[in-house]
C-alpha cells in the first residue's frame, strides 16, 4: 500500500477511497459530478495531481458499468442512439487524452470553470431554451445530427482531457437535443461520457502514471454508487433534481476557478 498512499497508510486509505468511490458513483450517475469526490480523495491519499487525474479517469470506468447495469429500463430501445453518441464521444475522448499527454494540464485550468458553469446554466434553463429553439424548427423535428455530434465530440474531448463535470456538460447537450424524461437522458448521458472515459483510460493505462491500487479501490466503490444512482433518479422529482444538479455544478465551477486563480 505504500504506492497507494503517501500521506496515509493501510486500512484508512482503503476506506477513504472506497467511500469516495461510492459517493462518486452516486454523484456521477445522478448529476455527472463524479470527480467532485474522487479527485480530491486521490489527492488526499497522497497522489500528485497528474497521477491523481489519470488514476481518476481509469477508476471512473466503473461508473459506466455500474450505471449501465442500474439503468437497463431507461436504456431499452436506445441502442442506435447509444452507438452514435458512444462512437462520437469515444473519438473526442481519444483526442482529449492525446492533448493531455502532449500538453501541460495548466492549459485548461482557467477555461474549465467556465465550461462547467455554462453546462450548469444550460441545465437550469433547459425549458426556456427548448421553447426558444422550438420557434425555429417544427415541433416534431429533432436537433440536426451534425451540430449534436459536434457538441458531443467536444464534450468527449473535454472528458478525456480533464473530466471534472463532463457529465454536466453532456447532460446539458442531451437535454437540449431531445424531449424525454430526465432518467432516460441521464442514463444515455452516463453511457456517452463513459465512452469518452474508456478511450482516455485505455491510453492512460499504457502511457501515464496510473496508481493501480488506488484505481481498483476507488473503482469498486464507484461501481456500487453508480449502480444505485439510477434508482435514486427514478424516485426523485425531476425539476428539483435538475436544479440541484445545476447548483452543484455552479459550486464546482466556483471551486475550480478559485483554485486556478490561486495557483
Amino acid at each position: 500500500m505504500s504506492e497507494l498512499i503517501a500521506g496515509q497508510s493501510g486500512p484508512g486509505a482503503v476506506l477513504l477511497l472506497l467511500a469516495a468511490g461510492v459517493a462518486s458513483g452516486l454523484a456521477g450517475s445522478i448529476a455527472g459530478l463524479a470527480s467532485l469526490f474522487s479527485y480530491p480523495a486521490l489527492l488526499a491519499a497522497g497522489l500528485p495531481p497528474v497521477a491523481a487525474n489519470v488514476t481518476n479517469t481509469v477508476a471512473l470506468f466503473s461508473n459506466t458499468v455500474g450505471g449501465a447495469v442500474g439503468s437497463r429500463a431507461e436504456l431499452r430501445g436506445q441502442r442506435g442512439r447509444l452507438i452514435r453518441l458512444g462512437v462520437t464521444a469515444a473519438l473526442g475522448g481519444a483526442i482529449g487524452a492525446a492533448l493531455l499527454l502532449g500538453t501541460p494540464s495548466s492549459t485548461f485550468e482557467l477555461v474549465v470553470p467556465w465550461l462547467v458553469a455554462l453546462g450548469s446554466v444550460l441545465i437550469l434553463t433547459r425549458e426556456p431554451l427548448r421553447r426558444l429553439t422550438a420557434r425555429f424548427r417544427p415541433e416534431t423535428a429533432s436537433v440536426p445530427r451534425l451540430p449534436l455530434a459536434c457538441a458531443v465530440l467536444l464534450v468527449g474531448l473535454y472528458g478525456g482531457y480533464f473530466g471534472a463535470a463532463a457529465g454536466v456538460l453532456m447532460l446539458a447537450v442531451l437535454s437540449l437535443s431531445a424531449t424525454e424524461p430526465l432518467p432516460v437522458t441521464n442514463a444515455v448521458k452516463n453511457i456517452a461520457t463513459g465512452a469518452a472515459n474508456i478511450t482516455a483510460a485505455l491510453a492512460y493505462a499504457f502511457l501515464a502514471p496510473v496508481d493501480w491500487n488506488a484505481a481498483v479501490t476507488l473503482g469498486l466503490g464507484c461501481f456500487v454508487g453508480a449502480w444505485m444512482g439510477p434508482a435514486v433518479v427514478r424516485r426523485l422529482p425531476e425539476a428539483p433534481l435538475r436544479v440541484a444538479i445545476a447548483l452543484a455544478g455552479l459550486g464546482l465551477a466556483w471551486t475550480l476557478w478559485r483554485d486556478a486563480t490561486a495557483s
